[in-house]
C-alpha cells in the first residue's frame, strides 16, 4: 500500500512539474530576446509566411496559426487582437475593439490585418533565426525572432503562470532607442513607463521595473460645477472608471448629479456636481476614492534561454542592445560572405570570357579533361581572385551559355565588379566600428518611425516636483575612513571622521579630498576612495563652498569661495596646485559660515587668532587661487559659530623673557 502511494506521489510530482514548466515557458511568460510569448511569436511568423502586401482575414490568420499553436482558436484570436492593439507590429482594418472604453473586437471573420512596416523591418531574418519543428512535426517555427528593438519593454506584458506571474510596463519607443544609444556610448540613462491611455504617472518608486508606480487621470475643471476627465490611468477603461465613480457616489464619498461618457477616439467623461459641491474639492476626492488614481506593482519576470528569472529594466535593455549589435554584425558578415562569393564569380566569368579560356576546351574529349583544362587556364590569374578556384566554380563557368558570351559587355561588367567591391569595402568599414554602425541603425529607425510614437503619459510627482525630485532618496552613502571604502553598502561607525549622505540612485556624489583633489562620481554600492576624503555630498547646482587651504610651495594659507563647478563624470580635478604639503585646513558648505584661524604666536602681534567671515569674500571660479588669510604662518583652522565679540587678549609673557622686553 505504501509502495503504491509513493509511486502515485512521484507520478503527480513528475506530471505537475512538466505542466508547470510548460505553462511558464510555452504560454504565460515572454522571452527576453524578442519580448514575445509563444502564441504571439507564432502569430507574427504566420503573418510573415502569409505576407503578400494585402490584408488578411483574421479568421484565416487564426486558422493558419493553429498549424503552429496547439491550442484553440479563441486563445489565438484574443492574443492577436491584444498584440494588434498595442499599435506596433500589426496593422488593423476593421473594429479591433477599443482599449480606452473596453469594447470588444468584432468577430474574426469581419476584421483584417497584416504586418506593419516596422514589424517587417525589425523582426524577421531567416539567416539569424533558429527554427525547430512545430508540435506535429509538419512545419518549422522560430525559437525566437531576431528582434532589432527591445519589444519586451516597448509593448509590456502580463501573464499568470503556475507559481509565478509577470507584469511588465510598456515604455516609449523613442526613449528606448535613445537609451540603447547611450548604453553603446557608455552614458547613463533613465527609463520610465509610457501608457497608451496617457494620463499621469508617478515613478518615484518604480525601482527599475520591480517597484511601484501610481497612475492618475487627467482631470480638467470646465467650471465650478462641471469636471471633464480627458485621460485615464493605465489598466483602467472608461467603463471601469465610471463604475468606480458611481460606486464612490453611492457610498457618499463624492456628490455628483450625473456622469456621461462621450468617449470616441479621445477620452471625454463629463461629471456634473451636486448643489453646494465644487470642482476643486471634488477632483481631490476623485483621486482619493475612485480609479482616477491607481497603484500598479510591476514585476519584470521573463524567460532567459529556457529559465524564468526576475530581472530589471536596465539588464533587459542592455541584453537587447548588445544582442542587436551582435545580430547586426552577424548580418554584415553574412552579407560580406555573399558579396565576396558574388565578386569571385564575376571575376571568374571575366577571366574565362575575356581571356577566351573557353576555347581551350574545344579539343578535349572527356569532362575530366575539360575541368582540368579550365583549371590550368585559371592558374596565371589566381592572384586576382579572392580564394582558390574550386570544382564548383569551374562547373558554374561551364554552364555559361554561348548567347551570354557573345553579348559580353566588358565596361558593364567592370562597373558591376567595382560596385561589388565598393559594397564590400563599405561592409568591412562598418565591421571595424560596430558600435557606431549600431547607433546609426538606431538613428535611422528613430528618423523613420520616431514621429509616430511620441510620449503619451506625463511623468510627474503628484506633489508637483521635478523628475529629479520624484526619485526617492532611499540610499544612504556611507564613508568609512578606516577602510577607505564608500558606497551604499558601507556602514558608518560612530566615528566623527566617518561621513554619510542620503541620496537617490540618480544623484551624483561630490568628493573632495584633503590634498585638494575633487571629482564627481555616480552613486555606487562600494568603491575604494582612500583614507583622506575631506567632504562628501550630493551635487547641487548652486551650492557654495568655503575653503581655507595651505599652499605647500609657499607655506601660506588662502581662503576662497566657489560654486559647484562644471564637471565630467569620474574625471579628477584640483582645487589648488598639487604639492605634497598642500592640504585643506577647513571646508564648509553654504552661506553665513565662519572660521577661526590660529596663527603661530608672535611677540609683536596683538592677537594670534583671526576670525574669518566667508561671506566677506567674493565667490570666484573653482580654479582661483583665493585671498591670503594672513602674512603669518597658520597653525590650524577651526569652524566657528561667528566672530568674537570680546576684545582680543594681549599676548601672554613667554617664560624666560623680561617684562620690559615682552
Amino acid at each position: 500500500m505504501e509502495s503504491t502511494a509513493g509511486t502515485l506521489h512521484q507520478l503527480f510530482d513528475k506530471n505537475f512539474l512538466e505542466y508547470t514548466s510548460y505553462v511558464i515557458r510555452e504560454r504565460a511568460i515572454p522571452a527576453i530576446d524578442d519580448g514575445l510569448k509563444p502564441v504571439q511569436r507564432r502569430i507574427l511568423q504566420t503573418l510573415f509566411n502569409m505576407e503578400d502586401g494585402r490584408f488578411h482575414k483574421v479568421a484565416n490568420v487564426v486558422g493558419e496559426t493553429m498549424k503552429l499553436h496547439p491550442h484553440g482558436d479563441q486563445s489565438i484570436f484574443a492574443a492577436l487582437v491584444n498584440l494588434s492593439n498595442k499599435g506596433y507590429l500589426i496593422t488593423q482594418q476593421g473594429n479591433f475593439g477599443n482599449v480606452l472604453t473596453g469594447d470588444r473586437a468584432s468577430a474574426a471573420r469581419y476584421i483584417e490585418c497584416r504586418l506593419s512596416p516596422l514589424a517587417k523591418e525589425i523582426l524577421f531574418n531567416r539567416d539569424l533565426t533558429e527554427y525547430v519543428e512545430s508540435y506535429d512535426g509538419r512545419m518549422m517555427e522560430p525559437v525566437t525572432l531576431p528582434a532589432k528593438i527591445p519589444l519586451l519593454l516597448l509593448q509590456g506584458a502580463e501573464g499568470i503562470a503556475v507559481g509565478m506571474a509577470t507584469k511588465i510596463m510598456p515604455h516609449n519607443f523613442c526613449e528606448l532607442l535613445e537609451a540603447q544609444k547611450k548604453i553603446l556610448k557608455g552614458e547613463e540613462y533613465v527609463l520610465f513607463p509610457d501608457f497608451p491611455q496617457k494620463g499621469f504617472v508617478d515613478v518615484s518608486n518604480y525601482d527599475n521595473g520591480n517597484g511601484k508606480i501610481r497612475c492618475r487621470a487627467r482631470i480638467e475643471e470646465q467650471n465650478e460645477k462641471t469636471i471633464i476627465i480627458k485621460e485615464i490611468p493605465y489598466t483602467t477603461t472608461t467603463q471601469s472608471l465610471t463604475d468606480s465613480i458611481e460606486k464612490a457616489a453611492k457610498a457618499g464619498k463624492i456628490k455628483i448629479v450625473s456622469i456621461n461618457d462621450y468617449t470616441a477616439e479621445e477620452v471625454e467623461i463629463e461629471i456634473k456636481l451636486a448643489r453646494g459641491v465644487y470642482a476643486k474639492d471634488t477632483i481631490k476626492a476623485l483621486y482619493a476614492f475612485t480609479d482616477c488614481e491607481v497603484s500598479i506593482t510591476p514585476n519584470l519576470t521573463l524567460i532567459n534561454g529556457t529559465t524564468p528569472e526576475t530581472t530589471t529594466v536596465t539588464r533587459v535593455l542592455e541584453h537587447n542592445t548588445f544582442k542587436l549589435k551582435d545580430d547586426l554584425q552577424k548580418g554584415l558578415e553574412i552579407d560580406l560572405g555573399r558579396l565576396e562569393e558574388k565578386l569571385q564569380a564575376r571575376l571568374l566569368e571575366q577571366i574565362f570570357i575575356e581571356e577566351r579560356l573557353y576555347k581551350n576546351i574545344e579539343e578535349e574529349t572527356s569532362y575530366k579533361a575539360v575541368i582540368k583544362s579550365v583549371e590550368t587556364g585559371l592558374v596565371p590569374f589566381s592572384s586576382e581572385l579572392l580564394r582558390p578556384v574550386t570544382v564548383e566554380d569551374i562547373e558554374r563557368l561551364l554552364e555559361i551559355r554561348i548567347k551570354r558570351i557573345s553579348r559580353w559587355d566588358i565596361n558593364k561588367q567592370k562597373k558591376e565588379i567595382n560596385r561589388i567591391r565598393k559594397e564590400i569595402a563599405g561592409i568591412k568599414k562598418s565591421l571595424q566600428n560596430m558600435v557606431q554602425y549600431t547607433i546609426s541603425f538606431l538613428d535611422k529607425l528613430l528618423e523613420k518611425y520616431g514621429h509616430l510614437y511620441p510620449r503619451k503619459t506625463e511623468i510627474k510627482s503628484f506633489s508637483e516636483v521635478s523628475i529629479r525630485k520624484v526619485a526617492l532618496s532611499n540610499l544612504v552613502i556611507g564613508y568609512n575612513r578606516t577602510s577607505g571604502f564608500l558606497g551604499s553598502q558601507i556602514k558608518v561607525e560612530d566615528d566623527k571622521k566617518d561621513q554619510s549622505v542620503t541620496c537617490s540612485e540618480y544623484d551624483r556624489l561630490f568628493l573632495i579630498f584633503t590634498n585638494g583633489l575633487y571629482k564627481i562620481i555616480p552613486v555606487t554600492e562600494k568603491l575604494f576612495v582612500g583614507h583622506e576624503l575631506e567632504w562628501l555630498g550630493v551635487v547641487k547646482r548652486k551650492s557654495i563652498f568655503n575653503v581655507i587651504y595651505r599652499d605647500g610651495k609657499s607655506g601660506q594659507a588662502y581662503v576662497k569661495r566657489f560654486k559647484t563647478p562644471k564637471f565630467i563624470l569620474e574625471k579628477e580635478y584640483r582645487l589648488f596646485p598639487e604639492h605634497k604639503k598642500s592640504r585643506i585646513l577647513l571646508l564648509t558648505h553654504g552661506e553665513e559660515q565662519f572660521a577661526r584661524v590660529y596663527m603661530t604666536p608672535s611677540q609683536r602681534a596683538r592677537t594670534n587668532v583671526l576670525d574669518v567671515i566667508f561671506d566677506d569674500y567674493l565667490i570666484k571660479g573653482v580654479a582661483a587661487k583665493g585671498k591670503r588669510v594672513s602674512n603669518r604662518t597658520v597653525r590650524r583652522v577651526a569652524r566657528s559659530a561667528g566672530p568674537r565679540t570680546e576684545p582680543a587678549k594681549k599676548n601672554l609673557v613667554l617664560p624666560g623673557l623680561d617684562k620690559d622686553k615682552k
